[in-house]
């Protein structure tokens, strides 16, 4: 199904790929949970005692401290392509990928080397000065350190050692302690000793020395001129580089039956004689070389479908070994001191230390806990495993146990966990509560083809004693758990319901509605509504605290899943018509129904607000659906299907699945920093942007949504977006100022009046003794006294009066700025401005304005005002406006257009007004009905 969601992709998916990158105004790729490791070899560095490990996950590495297992550093940018091979020293991470290495301190590239050949890099070797890279060409380059460099930057050679059809594809490249400039390079065919200084080729071994098996890797041991060379047939040969023999039998770790290629071999440095070999069946093969014996075989140590163990090293001088695969696991295991101190012959099995993982396998189902504060998410997969990762330290993620609790009796159920095979099937749907997290179980699973449903435990990490079976024994398809943590409901495929005591495990009601099977069960947060649905297009609504059926709604397509958003009582339901419906339980009526999707939706949930809908398909788009308008508002077109998407408490982030990759997308919501438009798109505008990775290159933080300038630019950001003065000129279109200033015009009388004092202003009957002196003892006194000098103030100022000063030479005028507008307008017959600066005038400005318009004969300023409002109607803008400012006109100048005769400039013009204005009535009118019309017949 993969390919062919993979093959659709591609074939449909090429003209949106060809696109340029479009960011989404809601979500931006943030990083990738859950991926630690795939098959590329680790490569172990040292800095002073400590020691680091660098594993890939695809076109980004990762930087783990080994003491702890913690992660240190993430590689900041992606390669070009996915990475094959790494190298280390000290604070240098040397990363191969297609024919060039890129050179990393704590995960900043800081310089790109670029290979002179046409094949792939897959081995580095790092040694003294140089830097050696093997390529699937055969070619061995060699970079050297430059004058001043902290490390080999420098191309030196190119050596064409190696014919690979000759001699076969390049499988390892070692340094051997004490050879000066010089390594063993071993391909399918042979060993050979080069000389990278002088680029001669100083010893070969015979074709097929080791048999006819095919060599798969070579180690160097901790002994002069010794390596081990493992072929592909599970054998081991300890090889001495100067006589050019094999020294001793072979050492075989597969048994006669079935043979398994040695993907790694790594030596002991601690005091024992230890080697381990990686096969690709997953298991760690340990032999003592003094004794010639097997010392233990550590089975499934990864997963054989997944290709083994990808490589295995002791860390230098300590009992660890660490192992890496691509079922997406990093383990440690330690040799543990022998029992006895008297008999040391006695060797303890390999143990397992600590170990960081994730998924195998894609997948299927996740939640979030329904905790605000909550930084986990729960996870299934395909590989039928059930992790709870953490979204603030990769170190707390944690598998939960699958081993059974001991019976009745006492004796345990079912032994370990070991291989896949034992393992519980694929679960298909999760529910949980943090209810009474501690108490009881609190996680319930449906899984694939089981008749039951699982409870789980969160604060053990562990598999419930109890299994809630299906009333009617089909298989379990849909589970929920209420608020309270105390009720578990199982649905079936037959269409049975059943809610069940999770303390103990017993049934105690069931509903009988469906008659297929059930796909969606959810329960509000008060324990009184219950919501169901199935394949049968019914939606059953119950009262769960009365156990009394409220009634049914009946859908025309099947319903394949449902969510329910407590705080507003609605629920979501995906059809098989490729819409969604939303329904308002209350009301029991269907709200919304949201069309858009092209093909199976496979996700959907609701925001913590309740506002949006996001939705994934097979169509490989991520859309919002916005509910209080029915639109979608942002699509996203993804470059791999979704299968499913989940918003977590807060809102700050979505998580998604993919159909390939193993581990849970995580997307910023930058709408909690800016606003997002309403606006429906289409699907032409939907966005192009990659999938989070683990570097988090391309994405951003939630720091960098609030901060992000690029969304302000947004032109359908709401506050950001300039209202037109007029959409169309056909249009009348009314004024864009606030409606109270045409109320207050018309008013204005009315408002001078309640706002004068209802009487005069009386004296305080106990006023102050300086009040109460009247105006002979006080002011005149004072008058008196300065009488003198006001008069010759008067005298000298009297040519500089400030009456003579307001002079037309100095620039001064007695006519307001609305006078001198409108008669410069009117000289010129253009009356824009005017009118521009008309509308803008305040009420009390435009009251006494219109009050001063000149009233005597031939009355030519008040026949230009006229025309000037005849002019803004005919322009279809501020309609409401002008004509209040007539009204305001002719209920002050009422009088003067009475007395004035018929053939005047002024009646004329009034007469056009009045035609003018019933026209736009007329008009307006005839639009009002049609809008009023369509609305009634539509409602």
């Amino acid at each position: 199904m993969v390919e062919l969601f993979d093959k659709k992709r591609k074939i449909e998916g090429d003209s949106a790929v060809k696109k340029a990158p479009k960011p989404s105004r809601i979500f931006s790729p943030f990083r990738v949970l859950g991926n630690v490791t795939d098959s590329t070899p680790f490569a172990i560095g040292t800095l002073g005692s400590t020691f680091y490990a660098v594993t890939s996950t695809g076109r980004t590495f990762q930087i783990y401290d080994l003491a702890t297992l913690h992660l240190l550093f993430v590689s900041q940018s992606q390669t070009k392509s996915k990475i094959t091979c790494f190298a280390t020293h000290h604070h240098y991470v040397f990363a191969a990928y297609g024919n060039e290495i890129g050179v990393y301190r704590r995960g900043r590239l800081e310089k790109t080397l670029t290979c002179e050949t046409t094949g792939v890099i897959t081995h580095l070797c790092y040694f003294g000065e140089y830097l050696v890279a093997g390529s699937t060409e055969g070619d061995l380059l060699v970079f050297k350190k430059s004058e001043g460099s902290k490390y080999p930057s420098e191309l030196y050679s190119v050596l064409k050692a190696v014919n690979a059809s000759v001699d076969g594809d390049i499988v390892g490249i070692v340094h051997p302690p004490t050879y000066l400039n010089k390594i063993a390079v071993a391909t399918t065919t042979s060993v050979l000793i080069v000389n990278v200084r002088s680029g001669k080729v100083l010893f070969k071994s015979p074709q097929h020395q080791f048999g006819e098996e095919n060599i798969s890797c070579i180690e160097c041991a901790p002994a002069l001129d010794i390596v081990a060379v493992g072929t592909s047939t599970g054998d081991i040969f300890i090889f001495n580089l100067r006589k050019g023999t094999i020294l001793g039998d072979k050492i075989t770790t597969s048994g006669s039956e079935s043979s398994f290629k040695v993907t790694s071999i790594s030596f002991r440095t601690d005091g024992e004689p230890h080697l381990v070999a990686g096969l690709n069946n997953g298991d760690l093969y340990f032999h003592d070389l003094d004794k010639n014996s097997r010392v233990h075989i550590l089975r499934n140590a990864h997963k054989e479908s997944f290709g083994g163990v990808a490589k295995a090293q002791f860390l230098n001088g300590q009992p660890i070994v660490l192992t890496n695969g691509g079922d997406n696991h990093l383990k440690e295991f330690v040799f543990d001191p022998s029992l006895t101190s008297t008999n040391s012959s006695i060797i303890t099995p390999p143990r397992h230390l600590r170990s960081r993982g994730g998924h195998s396998a894609p997948p299927v189902a996740i939640t979030f806990p329904e905790e605000d504060r909550t930084h986990f998410i729960l996870s299934a997969s395909r590989d039928r495993s059930f992790w709870s990762f953490s979204l603030r330290k990769d170190a707390q993620a944690q598998e939960f146990s699958q081993r059974m609790h001991k019976s009745k009796d006492g004796k345990r159920q079912a032994g370990v966990i070991a291989s896949l095979k034992e393992k519980f099937p694929e679960i298909i749907a999760v529910s949980s509560s943090e209810a009474r997290t501690g108490d009881w179980e609190n996680i319930i699973t449906a899984h694939k083809d089981e008749p039951f449903a699982r409870t789980w435990d969160s604060s053990t990490k562990r598999v419930g004693r109890n299994v809630l079976n299906t009333v009617d024994q089909g298989f379990c398809k849909a589970v929920c758990i209420s608020q309270c943590g105390n009720f578990g409901l199982v649905g079936s495929s037959f269409g049975g319901i059943g809610v069940y005591n999770l303390q103990s495990g017993l049934l105690r009601k069931k509903y009988i509605l469906h008659k297929q099977a059930v796909t969606g069960l959810a329960i509000d947060g008060m324990n009184r509504k219950m919501v169901s649905c199935g394949l049968d297009g019914i939606v059953g609504f119950y009262d769960f605290g009365k156990s009394k059926y409220l009634g049914k709604l009946q859908l025309d397509t099947p319903i394949t899943s449902m969510v329910y958003h407590k705080q507003s009582d609605l629920i979501a339901c995906t059809l098989d018509d490729l819409s969604i419906v939303v329904i308002d339980v209350t009301t029991q009526k269907v709200v919304r129904v949201l069309i858009g999707h092209s093909n199976r939706i496979s996700g959907l949930d609701f925001s913590p607000d309740g506002r949006w809908i996001v939705s994934v398909g097979l169509d490989s788009t991520l859309r919002t659906w916005d509910l209080p308008t029915g639109g979608c508002i942002d699509g996203v077109v993804l470059p791999v299907v979704a299968t499913s998407v989940k918003f977590s408490p807060l809102g700050d982030l979505i998580a998604t699945t993919h159909v390939s990759g193993n581990g849970i997308s995580l997307w910023t919501n930058r709408a909690q920093f800016k606003p997002v438009s309403t606006r429906h798109i289409e699907e032409e505008e939907f966005s192009t942007i990659l999938l989070p990775n683990a570097a988090g290159d391309g994405g951003s933080t939630i720091l960098d949504g609030a901060l992000d300038e690029e969304q302000d630019k947004d032109e359908y950001a709401l506050g950001k977006y300039d209202s037109k003065s007029q959409i169309n000129e056909s249009l009348i279109t009314l004024s864009l100022g606030p409606r109270t200033k045409f109320t207050t015009l018309i008013h204005l009388d009315a408002i001078k009046q309640n706002n004068k004092p209802k009487e005069a202003i009386k004296k305080p009957e106990k006023a102050p003794f300086f009040l109460s002196l009247s105006g002979e003892a006080v002011g005149d006194r004072a008058s008196v006294a300065e009488g003198s000098q006001h008069k010759e103030v008067q005298g000298s100022a009297k040519e500089d009066s400030r009456l003579l000063s307001l002079s037309e030479a100095n620039g001064h005028s007695f006519e307001s700025e609305f006078t001198k507008s409108l008669r410069s307008s009117a000289e010129r017959n253009d009356y824009a401005s005017f009118l521009e600066y008309l509308v803008k005038l305040s009420p009390a400005t435009l009251d006494l304005e219109i009050r001063s318009l000149n009233s005597q004969p031939p009355y030519q300023e008040m026949t230009n005002f006229i025309r000037a409002l005849i002019i803004g109607l005919k322009g279809n803008t501020n309609f409401e406006l002008i004509e209040t400012i007539f009204s305001l006109y002719f209920k002050v100048h009422g009088d003067i257009v009475h007395q004035t005769e018929e053939s005047s400039d002024l009646r004329i013009t009034l007469n056009e007004y009045t035609q003018v204005s019933q026209e736009m009535n007329e008009k307006m009118d005839e639009a009002v009905k049609y809008c009023s019309s369509v609305i009634n017949f539509i409602l």
